[in-house]
């Protein structure tokens, strides 16, 4: 796992890195689902696609972890995994496009300890330094 949790006042900040721009979003998914569940282990029941767009890797990061928390409030679909992740960049001007294939299970099968209520802009980056991605993410719990 390549994601840290860094100091914050009062919500949960993290930072992921990964060598692709996909692994890092990954790893993010990842940082998000640790701060909602802690060690509860969710299983791989069912499958669920999400497909989003931004008009930078930051909305299009913002766009992908909102659509957790779509699923598990309207839902009540906890993802455990990402299964696969595909990101196209925009050739000249036009929106970044992502499509993934999640892992997970009902969410009435768990108990959650801390509930994340948005992911914001606050303190957000998303940048390519020395060959890999990392992105820095703030959420409203």
């Amino acid at each position: 796992m390549s994601y840290e949790f860094l100091e914050h006042r009062a919500d949960v900040k993290f930072r992921a890195s990964g060598l692709t721009l996909e692994k890092m979003f990954i790893f993010a998914a990842g940082a998000l689902n640790e701060t909602i569940r802690g060690d509860i282990k969710i299983l791989e029941q069912g499958e669920k696609v999400i497909e989003v767009e931004g008009k930078d890797r930051e909305g299009l990061l913002h766009n992908f972890l909102e659509e957790f928390l779509f699923f598990l409030d309207a839902e009540e679909f906890f993802v455990s995994k990402v299964k696969e992740i595909k990101i196209e960049e925009p050739v000249k001007e036009g929106l970044f496009k992502l499509r993934a294939v999640v892992l997970g299970d009902s969410a009435e099968n768990y108990k959650f300890t801390n509930d994340v209520k948005a992911i914001t802009y606050n303190e957000m980056f998303v940048r390519e330094e020395g060959g890999k991605f990392s992105c820095q993410v703030v959420l409203d719990v």
